[in-house]
């Protein structure tokens, strides 16, 4: 028979732990845009200065030099922070897949013993 007090606590469960996930999961995207943004300053910031010291450069050779350490340090960084971007994608993978791990791993057991009885049928 069906129990409504029952289903009633299931789904109040369901969407507190909905709820749970979707918090958690604006806040990891707020930390990766607020990251993503101080990149883009500071990388905004490197190049406005840059090309003023660029600008202030006599020879080809100075000029040649300076550009290619700007190019690299900007390259390093920017792997840095892609880097740093994917580990804040792959945390914030697991905290919005945590809250359903439990509920997944008991239907997938309890779909694997019907499985194995329906079989030995």
């Amino acid at each position: 028979m069906f129990n409504f007090d029952e289903a009633n606590k299931k789904g109040k469960e369901a969407m507190d732990t909905a709820l749970k996930s979707y918090s958690d999961v604006t806040k990891g995207f707020q930390a990766i845009a607020a990251e993503a943004a101080e990149y883009s300053k500071k990388s905004f910031q490197d190049s406005v200065s840059h090309f003023e010291t660029l600008a202030g450069v006599k020879s080809f050779e100075a000029a040649f030099e300076l550009q290619s350490g700007f190019v690299k340090s900007s390259y390093e960084n920017f792997i840095a922070e892609a880097t740093r971007l994917g580990e804040m994608y792959a945390d914030l993978a697991k905290v919005a897949y945590k809250p359903y791990e439990a509920p997944v791993a008991a239907a997938t057991k309890a779909t694997s013993k019907a499985a194995a009885t329906a079989a030995a049928a």
